[in-house]
């Protein structure tokens, strides 16, 4: 092997001099060349990206090596790409118009769908006026004077003694049965924890006992004994303090959710109309806008889109228009009248029922009137008559036909001749004629009875005659909405089809 020469001096020697040439090198060691520069040397390609890492190729992660600054950029977010390409479509005339047929599309739905649905809250808020309000406002009433008639009854027969007719009696049985059952029908129907709830069990708990101080002062009157009129004015208070009382409020309870009905049924649909005419505006704008563009007068397509919604916005403005008016009537010339009628009814019955206990007291009970002691339930029955001359009179202004003009007109001469016959037995009853009082009030042709028999009659015809009346009008009311919400729903459908054809008729000149 050959000797290998060194740069640096050995261990201990002396440098060299600086004068002295270098020694050449030896050959024994072969000259090496120079690497290459990068002028010279070959491109290398570039590897392909690949989906995933694999052996042998890229760059090793452990070497530390960054990424190549040439590299492909980050992919962007498909919400990024989504805003790009929309940015991008703005701006063609294809994708303006894929836009204009989205929201035309997506105008008519929305109308659609809002009228169906309020069309909808309508309609049952009608047939709750129709079918329930209406008829539990009724019932109430009903509870309100079968009460009042039984307590008319059993006055009545207390008059007659032992010789209490089965009529007399039968109309008290009726009466109390009556408002059992109605109380029935009033708890079924009551929500839980309700005032109404409330009232009717106060009730269904006072008429049973309403019923015992009856007995008594039928027994204790058969027997002759005076305290049968004490248990008789008892049961009077009870009733008239009360049962009265709490009939009223759950009368005026079922009235108030009666208005809570009718303003939810005669509401205008506002969201409704104005997404309407929204959607036919941006109709009409669509077509002028194609017509600018190509000079055609229709489009048929958007005709057929805006002739749908026309027709469900008229439908909706006709339907709520005439259901508004027969509810409005339904109101104005039934419920109105039949809440007069009602009253009047009531005031009939107190009075009569004030009249018998007038007889049954004989001044046991008096008030003080003007500065002068009077009978207390003499007093009561002028209130009541005076009540019951002023309802007659509402009710004969509110009668909007002859059918329901006559029995008020009737009621109003009944009541003129029973004012009469009362004066005059209370003038026999003042001068010690007892007897002849008695029979000038509960006696047969002629007495004051007859006359309140002639006022409850004509006014039950009155009622009647007006229940028709409201279940005409409230019923032509509901069905101005039917079918309402099923097709506004179809007619928005087939509108947003044709928005969407029409537009693509445009968009095929494209292709």
């Amino acid at each position: 092997m050959g000797e290998v020469g060194v740069s640096q001096p050995p261990n201990g020697s002396a440098p060299p001099d600086p004068d002295t040439p270098a020694p050449a090198a030896l050959s024994a060691v072969p000259t090496q060349p120079a690497p290459p520069g990068p002028a010279t040397a070959p491109a290398r390609p570039a590897a392909p990206l690949l989906p995933g890492p694999s052996h042998g190729s890229g760059p090793d992660p452990s070497h530390g090596s960054g990424p190549d600054p040439g590299g492909v950029p980050p992919r962007r977010t498909a919400l990024a790409e989504g805003v790009e390409r929309l940015r991008a479509a703005a701006v063609t005339e294809p994708g303006r118009l894929r836009a204009l047929g989205a929201l035309l599309a997506l105008l008519v739905v929305a109308f659609g769908a809002v009228t169906a649905w309020q069309a909808a809250e309508r309609t049952a808020a009608a047939g709750d006026v129709l079918h329930r309000s209406q008829p539990l406002s009724s019932e109430a009433a009903g509870i309100y004077r079968s009460l009042a008639a039984a307590n008319t009854a059993a006055s009545t027969g207390f008059l007659a003694g032992g010789q209490e007719t089965k009529d007399s009696r039968d109309r008290y049985e009726q009466g109390i049965r009556t408002a059992a059952d109605s109380l029935v029908t009033a708890a079924a129907n009551s929500e839980p924890g309700s005032a109404s709830a409330a009232t009717v069990a106060d009730l269904n708990r006072l008429l049973p006992r309403y019923k015992g101080l009856v007995e008594r002062a039928r027994v204790y009157n058969r027997q002759g004994y005076p305290v049968g009129g004490a248990y008789l004015r008892y049961a009077n208070d009870l009733m008239q303090e009360d049962m009265l009382p709490a009939a009223e409020a759950l009368y005026t309870s079922e009235n108030g959710r009666l208005s809570d009905d009718y303003a939810d049924a005669k509401r205008p649909p506002w969201a409704a109309l104005v997404l309407g005419l929204l959607a036919l505006a941006a109709l009409a704008w669509a077509q002028y806008r194609t017509y600018r563009r190509t000079h055609r007068v229709l489009n048929r397509g958007l005709v057929a889109a805006t002739a749908a919604t026309a027709a469900a916005l008229l439908w909706l403005v006709a339907g709520h228009g005439v259901a508004r008016s027969q509810l409005s009537a339904s109101h104005d010339h039934g419920v109105r009248s039949l809440t007069v009628l009602h009253e009047a009814r009531l005031a009939s019955l107190k009075a009569r029922g004030n009249e018998n206990l007038t007889l049954v007291a004989r001044g046991a009970e008096t008030v003080t009137v003007g500065g002068e002691r009077e009978d207390a339930y003499d007093a009561e029955y002028r209130t009541e008559m005076a009540a019951l001359g002023a309802d007659l009179a509402e009710a004969r202004r509110l009668a909007d036909d002859a059918a329901g003009e006559r029995p008020v007109a009737a009621a109003a001469g009944d009541a003129a001749r029973w004012r009469e016959r009362h004066r005059a037995a209370r003038a026999e009853d003042e001068n010690g004629n007892y007897r002849q009082a008695l029979e000038k009030v509960i006696g047969g042709r002629g007495a004051t009875a007859e006359s309140f028999d002639g006022v409850d009659t004509a006014l039950a015809t009155a009622l009647a005659h007006e229940e028709r009346e409201f279940a005409r009008a409230a019923g032509a009311g509901l069905d101005a909405l039917a079918g309402l919400p099923q097709g506004a729903g179809t007619l928005a459908a087939l509108g947003a089809a044709g928005a969407v054809l029409g537009i693509g008729r445009r968009l095929s000149e494209y292709r």
